[in-house]
């Protein structure tokens, strides 16, 4: 396999995307001493983290060194929250710092990093376990303290977006010793109601002791077993808490978690507009082709129709009983001219004729027809047929 060769920028920024697309770097917490310590003009800070055995660049941009609340100095023993990068233009690693506390609350940050190994290797935060968001929640679940300003903020932005969508709220401590046992019924509480779609777990932002009972492990164990999905949103962009890791998404701001929970109604009202034209599309052509099918049908069917054949048995019949009826006018008509020609023959031959001419038919007593003479006796009685009638009378030979 052939290795294309690269340009140093081409290096540079294949080194820096692999960086930044890393979990663990972009969510460092690192301990050290500060050293060679600047602040620019331009409000950026500029130093290092050292500690015995090795020095990392960092760097404050102006937007997060504003909100720093302690003065740094060089030799200040520091815990910084922020990610690991490369900066192309000179292929120097450093740290693009976020937060900067003093190493005093290194105990609490030892505890989180160890809580978070331990949860991670029991597979925690392992996205086959992460249960996928409602669409269209109907009811959300917010497990935060009533007074807050995060309630206010899920409100607000819910009301915004979809006035349909009900919020509930648990109101829970979310500060001070014991808070976690509130945060646990809270979500116990709606996972044994199940009366909501959702589940907002979270709190305003702070400092690491205000932010802990969320890094509690039983806090984390709650949201794990929960059967209804959770979002955690704890604290500002830069904070990162335990339940954020273990809860199935982590919204920056609670204000975020509402926007991700709760879709804009116009967006859905457009979703419905478009199912609705693409059902009338699919009905109208489902009623164009049943139509196109019951006529195809009823083609077939008047082409196999009994009445086709029913009618065409008619003309069938017709046709026979034309032919019938001339072969029947035929016969009579030939019989016809056979009988006329026999009673022309019979009557060319009709003793009647005869008998008109002055001929008579002579018969004796037992109507045998006399021919001859010979055939009579004395006295023999006869029978004499003229044209106009019979005579009777005996026979008298001439002597």
């Amino acid at each position: 396999m052939r290795i294309k060769t690269l340009t140093v920028s081409d290096l540079t920024n294949y080194i820096k995307k692999v960086m930044d697309s890393d979990f663990i770097l972009n969510n460092l917490s690192v301990k050290g001493e500060i050293s060679n310590l600047k602040f620019h003009s331009s409000g950026h800070i500029y130093f290092s983290l050292k500690d015995n055995n090795g020095k990392i660049n960092c760097v404050m941009f102006k937007s997060k060194a504003s909100l720093l609340d302690i003065s740094l100095q060089d030799g200040m023993e520091v815990i910084i929250k922020g990610r690991a990068s490369l900066y192309p233009a000179t292929g120097s690693f450093q740290l693009y710092c976020d937060e900067i506390k003093k190493e005093g609350q290194g105990e609490l940050f030892i505890k989180f990093e160890a809580l978070k190994d331990k949860l991670s290797k029991c597979g925690y935060f392992d996205e086959e376990y992460k249960k996928e968001l409602p669409k269209y929640a109907k009811k959300i679940g917010v497990v935060t303290s009533e007074t807050g300003a995060v309630i206010r903020d899920i409100i607000n932005v819910t009301t915004r977006r979809n006035s349909l969508v009900d919020i509930v709220l648990y109101p829970a401590k979310v500060q001070g010793e014991g808070a976690y046992k509130e945060i646990i019924k809270g979500i116990e509480y709606f996972n044994k109601k199940k009366n909501v779609d959702l589940i907002i777990v979270g709190r305003g932002g702070g400092s690491i002791e205000e932010l802990w009972n969320f890094n509690e492990e039983d806090v984390a164990m709650a949201i794990f077993n929960s059967k209804i999905p959770i979002i955690s949103a704890v604290g500002h962009e830069v904070d990162f808490t335990i339940s954020d890791f273990v809860a199935d998404f982590r919204a920056a701001t609670p204000s975020q978690a509402a926007e991700i929970s709760v879709p804009l109604l116009s967006d859905i009202n457009d979703k419905i507009y478009d199912i609705s034209r693409t059902l009338d599309m699919k009905i109208q052509d489902k009623i164009v082709h049943c139509k196109n099918e019951l006529m195809s049908n009823e083609r077939i069917l008047k082409l196999h129709s009994p009445m086709s054949k029913i009618v065409n048995s008619y003309l069938e019949v017709d046709k026979l009983k034309d032919r019938l009826n001339f072969i029947i006018s035929a016969r009579i008509k030939r019989e016809k001219q056979n009988i006329e020609g026999l009673n022309s023959l019979l009557s060319a031959n009709n003793p009647v004729k005869v008998l008109n001419k002055g001929y008579a038919i002579i018969e004796d007593e037992n109507n045998i027809l006399i021919t001859s003479t010979s055939q009579l006796s004395d006295e023999t009685n006869l029978k004499i047929s003229l044209k106009d009638g019979i005579v009777k009378g005996n026979f008298i030979p001439t002597k």
